[in-house]
Parts: C-alpha cells; sequence; structure tokens
C-alpha cells in the first residue's frame, strides 16, 4: 500500500495535470461499466459455489465466459462512444483502450472468490500484491524513461492483468475442478444476479458522473485537480475501515442474541467514532491543504487545495455510509438501498450541473459532498424502513445514548 501510494504520488506528478486527468478520465468509462460487466454475479457467486461444490468448474467457468462476453462488448462500447463524444481524438482514444484492457482482465478476479468459499483469502491478497508490484515497478520505469501517457494507461490495466495470470495459475496448483460453460446455468445464474445491476449502475452514475461532465464542460486538467484532491483524501480511509470491520463482529452477534440495547449502542458508537475521526482529519486537512499539495505534487497541481478542502468532508459521510451497512444486513434492509442509490445519482448529476460550469474542480467537489449528505442522511429519512437508522446516526453525532451504561436487554 505505501509503495502504491508513493508511486501514485511520484506519476501524478510526472505526468502533470492534463495527462493525469485524461488517465482518471479513462479510469472513469472502465469504473462505469464495472457494474454491467460483472453482470451482478459478484453479489451471488461465493453462495453458489458453496452451494455446488461439485459443479464448482461449472460455475467458475460460466461466470467467466458470461463476464469475458459483456466485458468485451462494454470495452467496444466505451470506445465507440469516446470516439463519438471527443471528436475521435486519437489520444483519447489511444488511452482509453488501454484502460479498457484492465476491464476485461478483471473478470479473472471471479478465481477470488472460489478462493473465499475455501477460506483462502490470503491467496488473493498475495496476487494483489503481486499485481501492484509489478505495476508499480513498470510504473518508475516509465518514469525513468520518460514515456507517454499512452505507457501509463497500460499501467492502470497491468496490475488486473498480472492478478488474473496469478490467479489462474494458482487455481490450476490448488487442484481447481475444470472449468466448463453451461449455458442452461448460465440463465440461472443471471436470473439470480441481475437484479444486483441495477443498484451497482447507480454507484457508477454516482461515482463517475462528475469526470465525464468535468471533461466535457472543462478539461481534462480539471479532473486532474479534482483526481488529485480525491485520491489525497481517500488515502488514509483504510484506518476507517479497520474500525467499521472491528466492530461488525460484535454487532453481529448483539443482534443474533438479541441484544437490542447493546446492538443500538456499538452501532452508535462506530457511527460517532468514524464521524469524529473524519472530522479530526478533515480539519487537519483543511488547514494545512496547500502545504500538503505542494509538498506531495509540487506547483503544477496548486489548484488541488480549494477541491481538497471540499471533498476531504465528504470522507466523514461516505464511511458513515459504510458503517451503516451491519445494520443495513442485520435488518435485511438491502433492497431499499436502490433507492438511496438512485437519489445519490440523480442529485450528484444535477448538481455537477449547477456546480461545474461555474466552479470547475471545487464545484464537482461541492457536489459530492452534497450527494454524500443526501445519500446517507437525507434519503433514508424519507423510506419508512430506514428512518431508524437514520434517527440512530443522528443521536450519535451529538452523542446521545453512545456512552451510557444500559444493561443490554
Amino acid at each position: 500500500m505505501a509503495i502504491n501510494f508513493f508511486v501514485g504520488i511520484y506519476t501524478t506528478r510526472f505526468l502533470g495535470p492534463s495527462n493525469f486527468g485524461l488517465i482518471n478520465y479513462a479510469s472513469a468509462y472502465t469504473g462505469f461499466f464495472a457494474s454491467v460487466c460483472t453482470l451482478g454475479i459478484n453479489s451471488v457467486i461465493v453462495k453458489e459455489l458453496v452451494n455446488n461444490r461439485e459443479k464448482e468448474g461449472t460455475v467458475l467457468g460460466t461466470s467467466i465466459v458470461l463476464k469475458i462476453i459483456s466485458s468485451f462488448l462494454s470495452a467496444i462500447s466505451i470506445v465507440c462512444i469516446v470516439s463519438v463524444v471527443d471528436d475521435g481524438e486519437p489520444m483519447t482514444l489511444a488511452v482509453v483502450a488501454l484502460c479498457t484492457l484492465g476491464m476485461i482482465f478483471n473478470v479473472f478476479e471471479t478465481f477470488n472468490y472460489w478462493f473465499q468459499s475455501k477460506l483462502k483469502s490470503k491467496v488473493t491478497a498475495i496476487a494483489t500484491l503481486v499485481g501492484y508490484l509489478i505495476a508499480a515497478i513498470y510504473r518508475v520505469f516509465l518514469i525513468v524513461t520518460g514515456k507517454s501517457v499512452v505507457f501509463f494507461a497500460f499501467a492502470t490495466s497491468l496490475d488486473y492483468i498480472a492478478v488474473g495470470i496469478v490467479l489462474i495459475a494458482v487455481y490450476k496448483t490448488e487442484g481447481g475442478q475444470r472449468l466448463s460453460f453451461s449455458k442452461e446455468y448460465g440463465r440461472s445464474l443471471l436470473r439470480s444476479s441481475w437484479h444486483f445491476i441495477l443498484p451497482s449502475l447507480m454507484v457508477s452514475i454516482y461515482a463517475q458522473t462528475d469526470k465525464f461532465m468535468l471533461k466535457q464542460m472543462i478539461s481534462d486538467a480539471e479532473i486532474g485537480y479534482y483526481s488529485t484532491a480525491t485520491a489525497l483524501c481517500t488515502s488514509w480511509c483504510f484506518v476507517l475501515q479497520a474500525v467499521i470491520d472491528s466492530f461488525y463482529p460484535a454487532i453481529m452477534e448483539d443482534y443474533k442474541r438479541g441484544y437490542i440495547a447493546s446492538y443500538e449502542k456499538k452501532n452508535k458508537l462506530l457511527y460517532s467514532v468514524v464521524f469524529y475521526i473524519s472530522v479530526a482529519v478533515s480539519l487537519i486537512i483543511c488547514i494545512f491543504s496547500a502545504q500538503i499539495i505542494h509538498f506531495l505534487y509540487g506547483d503544477s497541481y496548486m489548484l488541488s487545495v480549494m477541491p481538497l478542502r471540499i471533498i476531504t468532508w465528504y470522507t466523514a459521510f461516505s464511511y458513515l455510509g459504510v458503517a451503516r451497512n451491519a445494520w443495513i444486513v442485520c435488518e435485511n434492509k438491502q433492497k431499499y438501498l436502490k433507492w438511496v442509490y438512485g437519489a445519490a445519482a440523480v442529485s450528484n448529476v444535477i448538481l455537477n450541473f449547477i456546480f461545474i460550469p461555474r466552479f470547475g474542480a471545487s464545484g464537482a467537489a461541492a457536489a459530492s459532498l452534497i450527494a454524500q449528505i443526501i445519500t446517507t442522511m437525507i434519503a433514508p429519512a424519507f423510506i419508512g424502513p430506514l428512518r431508524p437508522n437514520t434517527k440512530m446516526m443522528l443521536d450519535s453525532l451529538v452523542l446521545r445514548g453512545v456512552f451510557s451504561h444500559r444493561k443490554s436487554e
């Protein structure tokens, strides 16, 4: 992670705002189509593998074939879209085409779920590390030799290619079943997974629209400033994820045992910890944002300072949403998330249309922040089954019921 972070900084400095923005513009397309490429299969495949041990080869083979077809069609669609909206600009087309290679090779991530079903997630972690190291070495080589942005576009796909090759090799050495394709099982799999596509697509619209609009309304450089700010403000979020992961088992256990008071208190405590850690870090980033940008990225990225001061507050509300997932799973409220994500997508697009023409990257940052507040706090308040969680969050922000000593029920 540290290697990837520092190599990323040097890569960003070397490319400059315009070329770095172009890379992120291309990556936005692959991120947007990711939900289509997976066909929602990732949400059900572990269960399928556990329930069909004797047909693992068919489950994996069919899933991979379906994803490959979807990924190729998505890659062709991306190239066609870019050729139209960017008037066939050769450099943009080349960068986008190279970035789509990663999307295609990412289908082999499917083997990751086989290792998960065997409780061998360490294999995937090692494969991912290998991919990061190979991509990092390649990027350093490009910087030293002064290569063009096209070579860096391939770097975005290289780690996916490396991870895919490692996972395939380890699957074979672990004695995995021979892969096979079943048209009948494919239909069954799609019937189980298709309804996961829409929520994922809503998340993609919410997450990637700002980069598309910055490119079309302003310039590649604005994407570079914005992407630098977002990358920096989320670089420490593994800490929040670790905090959330540490709370999950206890929350799940309390719910399972019927300790409702303790269950609610732990949820509130989690929300408070996540929110106030985020606020503390965001305050530091706001105060020292100019110095941080200058030290890490240089003078050419100083226009990232204002977007960073805005987007850093996004983290607090974003990870409140992540922390809420424990409650969502326990209460079995997943089906309502599509409305939340839909509200996020619509509000983000509208806000970007309003703010980007006037404020550029800072406008995109403001749109993302407001849309995230809508997603985490406002939209759930209008959805009856999710309203109790909104109240819990509001209580946690004022520390109501967080440190009480009520006995577990």
